[in-house]
């Protein structure tokens, strides 16, 4: 007799978003679509990933650049586990209780740096409220371990807010000197409640203005996302606040709807409307921009680190 079982059903990656109605997913226009991501370079990457044990955001945030950064030997690796102890709404990483700190995790991390061979490096993480420091001195240790096994990789940092963490936080990391601090706005002030409500606006703006005041040669960077449902105004808006705070570096993408229960795609802004903004920015005082639909925090990374050293030599006329 031939048994038959009940059909698996898939394991629901969001549950803390199941209480959320459906948002309809609009068809992607033709600006937007890439390859999927088939190449041996992107199989080496795969694989030195897997074999170090390591997680990266290109993975667990679904990123559509994959493929391409991949093939070229490029990861943006997230340290601190899988689980963030945040909710926001426009986010494919899972939200819930992590698991402890790996202590060797920082080793690995260096292990996979030096092996990938990478010139520029970016290392983020999930939000780990549960941590009195949020994480800081875990960020350093890996900031320390890829300096001791490859001295000359460049290393950017893509870190949450420390909201909760205790006083000095942030100053372990930028005592670790990376070579660009990066920590995302994500959206205008206005939008912050329905999108990204753990987090306060304010609060992010002034930890980008606290790195330059405790390291004023350190680059700094953030970025948005766009089709969220800001208006044209409210982006320039978050362009001022960026350089009153003397954010060197920012860059504006295109939101992606992850699932039916995450913020829906209010609109696809075309790559002339970005091109608009990139001038915009520029004339605004950024010594670097990346404004298209495809961008994001890491995306070309290493390249832009290179003009963004040009930009500043230039600016005080030693280029």
């Amino acid at each position: 007799m031939t048994e038959i079982t009940a059909p698996q059903l898939p394991r629901l990656r969001h549950p803390e978003k199941a209480h959320r109605p459906d948002q309809a997913q609009p068809k992607k226009p033709d600006w937007i679509r890439v390859k999927a991501p088939v190449s041996e370079g992107y199989k080496r990457t795969r694989d030195i990933m897997q074999e170090h044990r390591l997680s990266t955001v290109c993975e667990e945030a679904g990123c559509p650049n994959v493929g391409e950064c991949w093939s070229q030997g490029h990861a943006t690796m997230m340290i601190m586990g899988e689980i963030c102890t945040r909710g926001c709404t426009f986010c494919n990483v899972s939200t819930g209780r992590p698991n402890e700190l790996d202590v060797f995790e920082p080793g690995r991390v260096a292990h996979a740096v030096q092996k990938l061979g990478l010139n520029h490096v970016v290392i983020t993480s999930v939000d780990r409220d549960d941590l009195d420091d949020g994480g800081a001195e875990h960020f350093a240790q890996t900031i320390r371990a890829i300096r001791h096994r490859s001295p000359d990789s460049t290393i950017e940092v893509l870190t949450p807010d420390f909201l909760k963490s205790r006083p000095g936080s942030l100053e372990m990391v930028v005592e670790a000197r990376p070579d660009v601090f990066n920590h995302n706005l994500e959206t205008v002030p206005g939008l912050y409640p329905t999108v990204r409500p753990g987090a306060r606006y304010f609060h992010s703006l002034r930890l980008l203005q606290r790195v330059k005041e405790l390291d004023p040669s350190m680059f700094t960077k953030s970025g948005i996302m766009v089709g969220l449902g800001e208006d044209r105004q409210g982006v320039l808006q978050v362009m001022d606040d960026m350089r009153a705070a003397d954010v060197d570096f920012m860059t504006i993408g295109q939101y992606l709807q992850p699932s039916p229960k995450h913020h829906r795609v209010d609109r696809f802004v075309t790559p002339d409307e970005f091109a608009s903004y990139e001038k915009s920015a520029y004339g605004k005082g950024f010594l670097m921009v990346s404004a298209t639909p495809l961008t994001r925090s890491s995306y070309h990374a290493g390249d832009d680190f290179a003009q963004l050293r040009a930009a500043r030599l230039a600016k005080l006329g030693l280029a």
